[in-house]
């Protein structure tokens, strides 16, 4: 796929407006992708899946039930103290896509991947790509303010500034530290200086929350319309000149807009199936922007690090422009889910100043901002971080061959 056929793909994605999760055009956007999996000679099968499309609704009410717990602890310490760390555990059980408390009261919604198994399962590694094809909604919290701030913040501390990591931890933590002193006895009036803070950040996080709840779908066409266009481009790539020792999957995960349930679902689905020591993702996130960079580590609410072997060997690609470098981020990708099952992954993503796109979640996210050389970028680091691993097997090693190639 040239870039003619990517930017022609990533048009196509967007005409299916408001492709949220959940949605008729998510569905009709994925039937759309299986067909051109199976255009480049790939099987290619939709697997359905259900989600819960409101994640911000969600977000929402862990911190209500925080601020309520508080308060109720003014009255009643041991109940207050309970129902905050009951949303402190959910909230962070929920975000690290571990398992899901709160969210289950939420309306579920049908949602599908887009799975195109390899050809050689016998292979001794299974490499998945994986982009996800949904589009996120907007909201005050994704303006141009909020990226000018970003930029005036040095980039080493913009990983400790993620909203849900500021939320966390300086509004649900210190509510529960409050309500713990008074678990403890402690009835001082300097308390509920202490708690203003938290109780503010908590207010303003739940405010945001409805904003982004009652804003629009965004065309997504950089997020991620150019992460599914650089990985079809991949694996049309490999089928051509097919890897010597990977089964190469490439799996379109709908869903990811509401904390990767896309992925997490699919893990999931093959938990006794997937070999966690012969499988490695790949994932493509956002790409027709800036350069190439690889996420070393990632998350909402704790960092949790990518594959070391992974990393390193991305930082070795000789690829014009240099190898990518290595960035952290306070959110999640689609890498996140396999992280947490102690599986291999990395995420590839695009990245300038160590920021990423200008107009993430935007509605400004549109074909015509699509940067054609940056995805083409994309496609070669994506390629040949996927050449790189097949060629990793072919390194003679003192280890037998029954054991893993690369370690998580």
């Amino acid at each position: 796929m040239d870039a003619a056929g990517r930017r022609k793909l990533i048009e196509d994605l967007c005409g299916f407006e408001a492709r949220g999760p959940g949605t008729d055009a998510e569905r009709r956007a994925a039937n759309r992708l299986a067909d051109e999996l199976r255009g480049l000679g790939r099987r290619a099968r939709i697997e359905p899946i259900h989600v819960h499309p409101e994640y911000s609704l969600v977000v929402a009410l862990h911190l209500l039930l925080a601020l309520a717990g508080s308060l109720v602890a003014l009255t009643s310490p041991p109940v207050g103290f309970a129902m905050v760390l009951f949303a402190a555990t959910s909230l962070y059980l929920d975000q690290n896509t571990r398992f899901y408390l709160l969210r289950r009261l939420f309306f579920r919604r049908a949602s599908q991947n887009v799975v195109s198994p390899g050809s050689k399962p016998d292979a001794p590694l299974r490499v998945v790509l994986t982009a996800h094809y949904d589009a996120a909604k907007s909201g005050f919290l994704y303006g141009p303010r909020s990226h000018a701030t970003a930029k005036r913040i040095p980039e080493n501390l913009r990983i400790f500034l993620g909203p849900l990591r500021v939320l966390f931890w300086a509004g649900i933590v210190p509510l529960l530290a409050v309500c713990a002193i008074r678990l403890a006895g402690v009835d001082a009036s300097w308390l509920g200086v202490v708690q203003l803070i938290p109780t503010v950040i908590t207010l303003v996080g739940i405010a945001l929350s409805i904003d982004i709840a009652l804003s629009e779908i965004v065309p997504g066409a950089c997020d991620n319309a150019s992460g599914v266009a650089a990985v079809l481009s991949v694996a049309e790539e490999l089928e051509e000149a097919a890897p010597k020792n990977l089964d190469v999957w490439v799996v379109l995960t709908g869903g990811e807009e509401c904390n990767a349930e896309g992925m997490a679902a699919h893990l999931r689905a093959r938990r006794r199936k997937i070999d966690r020591d012969r499988t490695v993702f790949i994932n493509v996130d956002s790409v027709s922007f800036g350069t190439p960079h690889h996420i070393s580590a990632e998350g909402a609410i704790v960092s949790y690090p990518m594959d070391p072997r992974l990393i390193e060997l991305g930082s070795e690609l000789e690829v014009p422009g240099g190898p990518p470098p290595a960035i952290r981020v306070p959110l999640h990708t689609d890498a996140l889910p396999p992280r947490v099952q102690r599986m291999a992954a990395i995420s590839i993503i695009g990245a300038q100043d160590g920021l990423g796109f200008r107009y993430h979640h935007a509605h400004e996210d549109t074909p015509d901002r699509v940067d054609d050389e940056a995805l083409s970028r994309a496609v070669d680091t994506t390629l040949a971080l996927v050449r790189a691993v097949d060629h990793e097997l072919d390194l003679p090693t003192e280890t037998t061959t029954t054991e893993p190639a690369l370690q998580t």
